[in-house]
């Protein structure tokens, strides 16, 4: 099982100061905390893909370049990649270059955001949505899949005797997760084509994540893909630790009642009670997170949020290192103890080469 962070890269001003970093100090703690990650023994770094104040990850592959040079074994991944308004030959050779730049420690998660005036800023129409994703994925195989693509579709121009540029490091293309919230229709894009669904459950009661996670396994199923327990599945959560469970609720308070995304609505006790977010101790994470598995299944990939709603780098770190240090391990072994054989491990580029080969064998054998 993986265990890494993601980050939505929000400019907020700290509410117990009222200053607010600057985009170039945002930027570079962001850069900061990836490199912490792998410090202190995550597996994965993500970032999300915005194009709106107060956000600032408008390239992330630019950004998790730069982490693949200083980093040694961190998977580089996005926590949105815009399908819907990004080009599908340009999403192609962007994560096809950053796989040969990070030597295969990529992955891509596919979505359509939460911005709705995003669709006129790159030219679509956001009634087009689902529309748009469908299409553009389908055209993104394809041109990783593909050496001489001919295509035509609806939302772009046509495609003649195309060849994207590098192809995908050892003829793998980069992993390939759908996040979705709300809309079923992922879900099932997911299950289609055998990929990982990653269920965001950071504002959404249980019963919600346990009703699209199982949408997905069954739909996997469905499709031929192996049993529902072997579809691939991730997890969002939200989490404020200190050693004492008061300390963390009294600390972190101003920061929730300001927050951007859920300031100034249901308190935060209504909040940790109603979603994953946690707030407390490194042994009340352990346990809210074990306790994931219930609804969701055994899966194979965890990414928190910690770097959010002003909170200053000094104090990210700190969670980083609680994270690494006292809750990670202890997830590891539980989840370890707990997964039944059969279910698979989290896809990496080396498992997904050997697998590529081993039928590429089998196949010239028949």
């Amino acid at each position: 099982m993986q265990f890494g962070i993601f980050t939505v890269g929000d400019v907020t001003p700290d509410p117990t100061t009222g200053r607010a970093p600057s985009e170039h100090e945002r930027i570079k703690a962001m850069l900061a905390i990836a490199q912490k990650a792998e410090e202190v023994g995550l597996d994965v770094f993500a970032t999300g893909e915005h194009h709106n104040p107060p956000f600032v990850p408008s390239s992330p592959t630019t950004m998790l370049g730069y982490v693949a040079a200083r980093t040694e074994n961190l998977i580089l991944s996005t926590s949105t990649t815009l399908i819907t308004t990004n080009d599908p030959v340009k999403i192609a050779e962007d994560f096809a270059m950053l796989q040969h730049v990070a030597d295969g420690r990529v992955d891509v998660m596919m979505g359509r955001g939460n911005t709705g005036p995003v669709y006129p800023w790159f030219g679509k129409d956001i009634r087009d949505g689902i529309d748009l994703a469908i299409e553009n994925y389908a055209l993104l195989r394809r041109l990783w899949d593909e050496d001489v693509v001919t295509w035509k579709g609806k939302f772009r121009t046509p495609l003649q005797s195309f060849t994207s540029t590098p192809r995908p490091l050892d003829g793998v293309a980069p992993f390939v997760w759908h996040g979705s919230i709300r809309s079923p229709e992922i879900a099932e894009q997911a299950a289609y084509y055998g990929d990982g669904f990653f269920h965001n459950n950071i504002f959404w009661p249980t019963s919600h994540t346990q009703q699209m996670v199982n949408l997905y396994r069954q739909r996997y199923a469905h499709y031929g893909h192996g049993t529902p327990e072997q579809a691939i599945v991730g997890l969002g959560g939200q989490v404020f630790m200190r050693r004492n469970s008061q300390d963390a609720v009294r600390e972190f308070r101003p920061y929730f009642d300001n927050a951007p995304v859920y300031g100034h609505g249901p308190s935060l006790e209504e909040f940790t009670s109603q979603t994953p977010l946690t707030v407390g101790s490194p042994q009340q994470v352990i346990e809210r997170t074990l306790s994931f598995r219930d609804y969701a299944g055994d899966y194979q990939r965890q990414l928190f949020l910690l770097d959010h709603a002003g909170l200053p780098l000094k104090t990210v770190l700190e969670q980083l290192d609680l994270l690494g240090e006292e809750v990670v391990p202890v997830l590891r072994k539980e989840f370890a103890n707990l997964r039944p054989a059969g279910v698979p491990d989290a896809p990496t580029h080396s498992a997904r080469v050997a697998a590529a080969q081993e039928t590429s064998t089998q196949g010239t054998q028949e």
